[in-house]
C-alpha cells in the first residue's frame, strides 16, 4: 500500500452565520476584495456574508481534495488573538473553533485536523489535552498575526506537552498580506528555537520567505536552523504567488529535499506563471497547469513540474502524530 499523499496546509474558514462558531472580518478595501477575489478564484459561489456560506465552503473544498492527485488535506483551525496575560484581544480577521474542526473532520474522511490553541490563553493545557483526546494530528499557529512569542520560558509547559504527545507544531514563518499582522518580529523563524530546544517537531509554513517587497527573506536563518534542528522541516505553501513564489529556487537549490512538504494554503490563489517567470519550469508546464481550475490540484500539477518527487507529498505521514 503507497504512502498517502497531503496537501498539508488547507485553511478552513467560516463566518458563522449557520452555528457553527466562527467569525469573519472582511475589513478595509483590500480583505474585502482579496476575499472576494479568493471566493471566484476557487470556484465557490455562496458569497462570505451568506449563511450557506460554511456548509458552502466545506463541501466545494472536500470535492476539489476528492477530485484531485492527493488522498488528504491537513485541515487547519484559527484560534484567537491574545496577549501576554492571557488576555483575548479585538485583532484577527477570522477565528476558527477547534470543535467546529473536528466536526467537519468527522464528516470528511479527507480531512486531517490541525487544531489552533494560542498558548498564552490561560486554558492552553486543558484545550490542548482536550484536542489531543479528540485526535489532534498538528497543531497551527501564524505567531506574527496571533501574538505569539514562541521564544518566552512562559510557553515550556506547552511545547513539552507537545513534543511528548509526538504533536507536530505548524508554525507560519514570514511575512503575510492575508490576515492583519501584530507583530512582525514574529515572522522570524529564529523564534522556533525554544519549542524545537524543548523537543517539538516544527514545520515552517511558507519557507520563511518574504509576503511583500518590504519583508525581509529569512530563508537563509531557516537553513541554518534545520542544520541544527533534525525535527525542522518547511512546507512549500503559497510560493506559487507573486512575491512567495522567489524562494522556490532557494528550496530546489537547498540539497535538502527530505526537509520540505507540500502544501497549497488553499484558499489563497494558485498562480501558474510564477514558476515559469522565474525559470523553474516550462511555458508548456505552466499553460498545463493553468487549464486546471481546481486550485488543490493545480498547486500539486506545479510543484511536480518543478522537480518535487513523490516524498514532498507524502513526507508529511511520517511527521503527523499518530492517532
Amino acid at each position: 500500500m503507497r504512502p498517502l499523499r497531503y496537501d498539508g496546509h488547507v485553511h478552513l474558514v467560516g463566518n458563522g452565520l449557520s452555528g457553527s462558531g466562527c467569525w469573519l472580518r472582511l475589513d478595509g478595501l483590500w480583505h474585502r476584495v482579496l476575499g472576494e477575489v479568493m471566493r471566484r478564484t476557487i470556484g465557490l459561489e455562496a458569497k462570505a456574508t451568506a449563511p450557506e456560506f460554511d456548509a458552502a465552503f466545506v463541501a466545494h473544498l472536500a470535492a476539489l481534495v476528492a477530485d484531485s492527485s492527493l488522498d488528504a488535506a491537513l485541515l487547519l483551525a484559527q484560534d484567537e488573538v491574545y496577549d501576554e496575560e492571557g488576555r483575548k484581544l479585538d485583532f484577527g480577521s477570522f477565528y476558527v473553533p477547534n470543535e467546529y474542526l473536528f466536526r467537519v473532520c468527522a464528516r470528511h474522511p479527507v480531512f486531517v485536523p490541525a487544531v489552533s490553541i494560542h498558548p498564552g490563553r490561560r486554558d492552553a493545557l486543558e484545550e490542548l489535552e482536550r484536542c489531543l483526546a479528540a485526535g489532534a494530528r498538528a497543531l497551527k499557529l501564524l505567531p506574527n498575526c496571533q501574538n505569539v512569542d514562541c521564544s518566552s520560558p512562559r510557553y515550556d509547559e506547552f511545547w513539552r506537552r507537545m513534543a511528548a504527545a509526538g504533536l507536530p507544531f505548524l508554525c507560519h514563518t514570514g511575512g503575510e498580506m492575508t490576515v492583519p499582522v501584530i507583530n512582525r518580529a514574529y515572522q522570524d523563524p529564529r523564534i522556533l528555537r525554544r519549542p524545537l530546544e524543548l523537543g517539538v517537531k516544527v514545520i515552517a509554513a511558507h519557507c520563511a520567505g518574504n509576503s511583500h517587497f518590504f519583508d525581509r527573506n529569512h530563508f537563509g536563518e531557516l537553513l541554518r536552523l534545520m542544520d541544527e534542528f533534525p525535527l525542522l522541516y518547511a512546507d512549500t505553501s503559497a510560493l506559487n504567488s507573486p512575491i512567495r513564489s522567489g524562494v522556490l529556487r532557494q528550496v530546489k537549490a537547498s540539497g535538502r529535499p527530505d526537509r520540505f512538504l507540500h502544501g497549497s494554503d488553499f484558499p489563497v490563489p494558485v498562480g501558474a506563471r510564477w514558476a515559469w517567470l522565474r525559470g523553474l519550469i516550462t511555458l508548456a508546464q505552466a499553460a498545463e497547469a493553468g487549464r486546471i481550475a481546481n486550485l488543490i490540484e493545480r498547486d500539486a500539477c506545479l510543484k511536480r513540474a518543478m522537480g518535487f518527487g513523490e516524498g514532498h507529498f507524502t513526507r508529511l505521514g511520517e511527521i503527523l502524530r499518530p492517532v
